[in-house]
């Protein structure tokens, strides 16, 4: 481990998880890396409240330009930061656009994996730095047992599952090949008011907030009867961290337990802003998947026993938080409205 302050590189730091995890390691005292994909528009947004002043004699947060599609900026990044924790977030990581962008998913969500441990193994930091992968419920596909836990067999039924099965055997392969603590988080469904848009829970709470302000009429969903273990993505990111802190590298599977419908979340968001949700929501066969897994359920104990970890914020309270957020949105567009 290096000298004095530990150093966390973050790839995606920008993203959901990443701006907690970011926020979680900045408060505890950590150098944070983060890499960033250079665009048009800027999308810091989610981290921007974290910016310190660039003049100041103690900056903990340092941002670099980069891609997991590129090896060369990989490797560039891991020699500058040499960071003790490396928490590999960044991906292609809708399910739904997966079907639509195989390739692309496959490049980013899959090899991207490999081309960071490899950066990390060629810099010489192979047995310096501890490894997270952001694995995911999408491994287990339709899985025929539930609750999955560690030991489920691994059947993706989408680009973006098969993507994650890789990266996730990927991780594996470098511990055992090179003796790298490099560890799998398989993470269930993990939500918040900073998801992106596009992803059905905040798809649905942003919509509560703009209808129940009068700037949108109708909600147009897929599968209704998929049943998700949702939790909150803050308490997701401390699972992470705690996972580089074991005394040994293990894959576990962090979930609330707990699986619910989306026409339960639907319910419930609408139901805080006094609507009935029936009155709101559409069918659009346009959201429905070729491959469609209908339930998926975790059985964290093990991380419970190894880890300490336990969920904090229940259901009903993140749907309530991520409403609330999303109504204050939509109260200030509205009056920016003419």
């Amino acid at each position: 481990m290096s000298e004095g302050r530990r150093r966390a590189l973050i790839t995606g730091i920008t993203g959901q998880d990443g701006s907690f995890l970011a926020e979680l390691l900045l408060a505890r005292g950590y150098e944070v890396w983060g890499l960033i994909r250079k665009a048009s528009l800027f999308n810091t947004q989610r981290i921007d409240h974290l910016y310190q002043d660039p003049h100041a004699k103690d900056v903990r947060l340092h941002l670099r330009y980069g891609d997991v599609t590129d090896g060369a900026s990989l490797l560039r990044l891991v020699q500058e930061a040499r960071p003790d924790e490396v928490y590999h977030l960044a991906a292609q990581s809708h399910v739904q656009a997966s079907f639509q962008l195989p390739e692309l998913t496959a490049e980013v969500t899959g090899l991207g994996t490999v081309r960071l441990l490899e950066a990390l193994r060629q810099a010489g930091l192979a047995q310096q730095a501890r490894f997270y992968q952001a694995s995911t419920s999408e491994l287990f596909g339709d899985a025929a047992t539930s609750p999955q836990d560690e030991e489920t067999p691994i059947r993706p039924c989408s680009p973006y599952g098969a993507a994650k099965a890789y990266a996730f055997h990927i991780v594996r392969t470098y511990r055992e090949a090179y003796g790298m603590f490099a560890v799998n988080g398989i993470l269930f469904n993990h939500e918040s008011e900073r998801r992106g848009e596009t992803f059905v829970t905040r798809k649905i709470t942003r919509a509560v907030g703009r209808i129940a302000c009068g700037l949108q009429e109708r909600l147009y969903l897929g599968n209704l009867d998929a049943e998700r273990d949702w939790g909150f993505a803050g308490d997701y990111v401390e699972a992470m961290a705690l996972m580089l802190q074991a005394p040994e590298p293990v894959d576990l599977v962090i979930a609330t337990g707990q699986r619910r419908s989306v026409r339960e979340f639907a319910a419930l968001a609408f139901e805080r802003v006094g609507l009935d949700w029936e009155e709101h929501v559409e069918i659009d066969p346009r959201y429905l998947r070729p491959a469609e897994v209908n339930t998926l359920v975790g059985d964290a104990s093990r991380a419970r026993e190894l880890l300490g970890w336990r969920p904090r914020l229940e259901f009903e309270a993140l749907v309530a938080r991520m409403v609330d957020a999303d109504l204050a949105l939509a109260r200030r567009e509205a009056a920016l409205r003419p």
